[in-house]
C-alpha cells in the first residue's frame, strides 16, 4: 500500500498535530483490564482461572489492535511529526510516573508492616511462621538476568542509532529471551514458596509487590517483542525510533523497581 503523509503539502492538514480517529481501543482496553483484574481476584480466592485467562487474552487482543493502529499512523500515514513525538515522550514519562505511584503504595504497605510489626504477627518481622526466600539464591539470579537484559536493550539502542539493524535485532531478541527467562524463574519461585497469598501480611505484601512487578515484566517483554519485529521490518531509523525508546524506558523502569524489591523485600525484609 502506498504511504501517505497527512502533513505534507496537499495532505489536508495545516498544523503539525495529529488528531486521532475515533477508536474503540480505550473502551475495550478498560473492559479487558477490568475483566483481568476481576479474574485475578477470583483466582486468588480459589474460584478458578477461566476469567483470568479470558481477561489476559482480551488484554492481548486490545494490545494487538491498538498497536496495529499506532503503527499505521506512524509508518503509513507519517502522522508522528516532531511535535507529536514530543507529546508521545511526555505521555510515556507521565505513564511511568503513575506506575511509580503504584509501587510506592506497595512499598509503603510493606515498610509499614515490617518496621512496625503488630501483635497479631508476634511483634517481629518477618512473622515467626513465615519461611522466607534466601535472597542470594534464586532472587539474585533473577536480579542478574534483569540487569543483563538492561545492558542488551541499551546495546540494541546504540545499534539502532548507528543504523546497524542486524545487531539491533540480535540484541533485542536476547532481551526478549531474558525477559521470558525471568518470568519462568518467577513462576518457579511462586510454585515453591512456603506460604500462600492469604497466609498473613508478609505473603500479601510479598506477592502483591513482586507479582505486580512480574506482570510488568510480561508486558515489557511483549512490548520489546513488538519492537524486535519492527526492527526486523525496518521501521526504526537512527533519527526516528521513539517506539523503541518508549519500550527501553519502560524496561529500565522495571529493572530499577526490581532492584528496590530485591534489596528491601528479599534481602532486608527477610
Amino acid at each position: 500500500m502506498a504511504e501517505t503523509n497527512a502533513h505534507a503539502t496537499g495532505g489536508g492538514h495545516s498544523h503539525p498535530y495529529h488528531l486521532v480517529d475515533p477508536s474503540p481501543w480505550p473502551l475495550l482496553g478498560a473492559f479487558s483490564g477490568g475483566l483481568l483484574a476481576v479474574g485475578a481476584i477470583l483466582f486468588m480466592h480459589g474460584s478458578g482461572w477461566l476469567l483470568l485467562a479470558l481477561g489476559f487474552v482480551a488484554v492481548l487482543a486490545v494490545m494487538a489492535g491498538w498497536w496495529r493502529d499506532v503503527l499505521k499512523e506512524a509508518v503509513r500515514q507519517k502522522a508522528h511529526t516532531p511535535v507529536v513525538k514530543l507529546g508521545l515522550r511526555y505521555g510515556m514519562a507521565l505513564f511511568i510516573a503513575s506506575e511509580v505511584m503504584f509501587f510506592a503504595a506497595f512499598f509503603w504497605a510493606f515498610f509499614d508492616a515490617s518496621l512496625f510489626p503488630k501483635e497479631a504477627i508476634g511483634g517481629v518481622w518477618p512473622p515467626q511462621n513465615i519461611e522466607t526466600f534466601n535472597a542470594f539464591h534464586l532472587p539474585l539470579m533473577m536480579t542478574l538476568i534483569l540487569l543483563l537484559s538492561g545492558t542488551t536493550v541499551t546495546w540494541a539502542h546504540h545499534a539502532i542509532i548507528e543504523g546497524d539493524r542486524r545487531t539491533a535485532s540480535v540484541a533485542l531478541g536476547l532481551t526478549v529471551l531474558l525477559g521470558v527467562l525471568f518470568s519462568g524463574f518467577q513462576i518457579y519461585e511462586y510454585t515453591h514458596a512456603h506460604f500462600g497469598f492469604t497466609d498473613g501480611i508478609y505473603p500479601s505484601t510479598f506477592f502483591m509487590a513482586t507479582g505486580f512487578h512480574g506482570f510488568h515484566v510480561i508486558i515489557g517483554t511483549i512490548f520489546l517483542a513488538v519492537c524486535w519485529w519492527r526492527t526486523v521490518a525496518g521501521h526504526f531509523t537512527p533519527k526516528s525510533h521513539f517506539g523503541f525508546e518508549a519500550a527501553a524506558w519502560y524496561w529500565h523502569f522495571v529493572d530499577v523497581v526490581w532492584l528496590f524489591l530485591f534489596v528491601s523485600i528479599y534481602w532486608w525484609g527477610a
